[in-house]
């Protein structure tokens, strides 16, 4: 048990190490830096680890790349609600396809529409300079190719024997 815990804490720094260094490949959209390596990671991460992880890695990333001035206070919502709603469907599921729809929504909609308070209150933006909804789209364009990313890349280690290797 002890050793199973090792692995999936090796694991998530790892996933947690390539999440930072993949918010370099940053792309601002609508007045936001979208991530898709973050997404990807947490797509990973649902698959490999389970939803606890998931939500921690995604705080973990977004901790430091905060720290490190690679994003903004928005990455907290941006990314946890996608990593937990896609850990819970997997876990529930085991289906890949409802995962990636699960870290789309998750991160687009509810991730998307928790960053409008934050942005008013700890931004600084102007209530009525932004529409609450305003984060959805950026949210949805940097989710959406992290997701097909990560699904690319499971059915890869899916088809190599890797994932059975890991379980």
């Amino acid at each position: 048990m002890k050793r199973e815990q090792t692995k999936k804490l090796c694991m998530a720094g790892i996933l947690c190490a390539v999440a930072v260094v993949g918010s370099t490949l940053s792309v601002p959209v609508f007045g936001s830096k979208c991530a898709p390596v973050q997404h990807m990671v947490n797509v990973l991460c649902a698959v490999l680890l389970g939803p606890g992880y998931g939500v921690g890695v995604a705080f973990c990333a977004s901790l430091i790349r905060n720290l490190l001035a690679l994003g903004s206070i928005l990455a907290f919502p941006g990314s946890m609600f996608g990593a937990l709603l896609c850990g819970v469907v997997y876990w529930k599921s085991k289906n890949l396809l409802l995962t990636l729809l699960g870290e789309v929504f998750g991160t687009a909609i509810l991730g998307g529409l928790c960053a409008y308070p934050l942005a008013v209150l700890v931004m600084g933006v102007s209530a009525g300079e932004v529409a609450f909804y305003a984060y959805v789209l950026p949210f949805f364009v940097s989710t959406a190719g992290g997701a097909i990313l990560a699904g690319i890349l499971i059915q890869m280690l899916k088809k190599a024997g890797v994932l059975r290797m890991a379980a």
